[in-house]
């Protein structure tokens, strides 16, 4: 049969007679009870909350007797009973439903207090079996939560501590609990419970190691508002758990676009050993300078010296502390962000002096592992792992007569640690620990290898003797002829081209040294 639906929702306040507390996260339980206790409201509680409760004197009645029957199976059945569900799906304002309640001696409950089992935090611990892990799937909590929720017209659900100071204000008010607040505990409730199931279904994705997954989820909480996105007339916002990886002390809140270069500048300079102090700059989400040295300032200096017209305005990021002379070099010019683990208090005088700069700190790496990126497109979304596995240069194959000397080796290495994160067609020309020219998202890789050339030439660094990565196969002999014709000895790509005997010879004839890494590194 189906079900009648009222013609219109009551919006009247609501008075809270009696209450279902179950929770697994206690905290400020007690508060809430005590509030409700003192507006002489009937507390019916589970398990631990239940005893939680009673121990600070506070009356509570067991849900078993409401339902007549007592908790079983460990305690996995407590509330799955028409005299609980019953009051909480009651349409106290129908008066049908009222008839049936007196009918079948159920009373309705206008509160609901239930958040569930951590199932998140609890499969995110190392070595955790499926057996524990089904053990956090709460059943009857999501049913309560789900219930009151779609009751919200007659009940009010609290499905976080967060929730409870804002219901206790209106609680206290005597004139009940009002339609809108409630309205928006149903929301935030059913969010919950949507947020749950995601995570248990991309838990059981794993355990029967579905790749690709027949149906892809992602459930993350709101970070920021975002006063817009790339343009001022776009709405934004930035979701996720961003404050578990940088802390922005200083300036104002960060923008879409500078969400976007911080994310490129995180996974550049994740690439690098903080034993080797590095440092690279960001415009656009691409870097136009890149170095390393002995000191932090000798590697800014390095990767300044690549391009010293494009930092104006971008982001400059550090794997050491942030000291006063290198803090004083980048000082110079205007610098929007500035990212590093720690920064010395001399050089946060310094900076901290200049309102509408941004200072990050960088609280914990970006994930090498188990991570994936993910693109909306016309009708839905593109997923895929991230590019940011470390590569082991023991797989590398020099495939040249001459093998790359030990300081073209390093220099390869560099190259091609910078390559992977510049928009394709990609081209660097490195040496010495930095970048002299960066060629990128140019239609043709002669192109943009043209750019990293003019580049070079433009801030008057040499390229001879230098080495050239590119993150996709040279298709022609005609890259290797350039990068030789430009000074470059050393000569590092994935290979893969139907023509790369050919690039090999030309690379020889060159006297040239040339590794194929077996794996590109496209960014479009």
């Amino acid at each position: 049969m189906a079900l009648k639906p009222l013609a219109q929702l009551p919006e009247t306040p609501l008075t809270i007679k009696r209450a279902l507390l179950s929770v697994s996260d206690k905290t400020d339980i007690i508060p809430l009870a005590k509030a409700l206790h003192n507006q002489g409201v009937q507390l019916i509680s589970t398990g631990g909350t239940a005893n939680v409760i009673k121990r600070e004197g506070i009356p509570v009645t067991d849900a078993s007797e409401v339902t007549g029957f007592p908790e079983c199976l460990d305690g996995r059945v407590k509330t799955l009973h028409p005299h609980i569900h019953g009051g909480l799906l009651a349409r106290t304002s129908y008066e049908p439903d009222n008839v049936e309640l007196a009918e079948l001696g159920i009373e309705p409950i206008e509160l609901v207090v239930v958040n569930l089992y951590p199932f998140k935090e609890t499969v995110n611990k190392p070595d955790i079996t499926p057996a524990t892990a089904t053990e956090f799937i709460d059943i009857g909590g999501p049913t309560m939560i789900r219930a009151a929720a779609k009751n919200f017209a007659h009940v009010c659900i609290l499905s976080s501590p967060d929730q409870y100071s804002a219901f206790i204000e209106e609680l206290n008010n005597e004139e009940g609990i009002s339609y809108n607040l409630r309205l928006k505990m149903a929301k935030a409730a059913f969010t919950h419970t949507a947020d749950y199931d995601v995570a248990i279904s991309n838990y059981f994705t794993e355990l029967v190691n579905e790749n690709p997954a027949t149906q892809f989820s992602v459930s993350e909480p709101l970070a920021h508002p975002l006063r817009y996105g790339e343009n001022p007339h776009q709405n934004a916002a930035v979701y996720g758990t961003q404050d578990e990886i940088i802390d922005c002390f200083h300036g104002k809140q960060l923008s879409y676009n500078n969400y976007l270069d911080v994310d490129a500048a995180l996974n550049i300079i994740s690439d690098f050993d903080p034993s080797f102090p590095s440092c690279a700059i960001i415009k656009h989400t691409i870097p136009c300078g890149v170095g390393t040295a002995s000191t932090l300032k000798e590697a800014y200096e390095k990767a300044f010296s690549t391009d010293t017209v494009s930092p104006f305005g971008g982001i400059v990021v550090l794997n050491n502390a942030l000291d006063l002379s290198t803090a004083e070099a980048i000082d110079k010019i205007f610098t929007e962000i500035i990212i590093a683990p720690s920064f010395n208090e001399d050089a946060l005088e310094l900076l901290t002096a200049k309102k509408n700069r941004r200072l990050i700190r960088i609280k914990k790496n970006v994930s090498k592992s188990e991570s994936f990126t993910y693109r909306s497109i016309f009708g839905g979304a593109l997923k895929q792992d991230a590019d940011l596995e470390p590569f082991d240069h023991a797989t590398f194959k020099v495939v040249t007569d001459r093998e790359p000397s030990t300081d073209e080796l390093q220099d390869l290495l560099f190259a091609w640690n910078v390559v992977r994160h510049v928009k394709s067609n990609a081209i660097v020309y490195a040496k010495e620990g930095r970048t002299l020219g960066i060629g990128s998202g140019q239609t043709s890789r002669v192109h943009s290898s043209e750019i990293a050339v003019a580049k070079a030439q433009k801030e008057g660094l040499s390229l001879e003797g230098a080495a050239i990565a590119s993150d996709a196969f040279f298709p022609f002999s005609d890259g290797i002829e350039a990068a030789a014709a430009a000074g470059a000895t050393a000569v590092i790509q994935p290979g893969g081209s139907i023509r790369d005997e050919e690039v090999i010879a030309k690379a020889n004839e060159l006297g040239l040294c040339m590794i194929f890494t077996g794996k590109r590194h496209f960014k479009h």
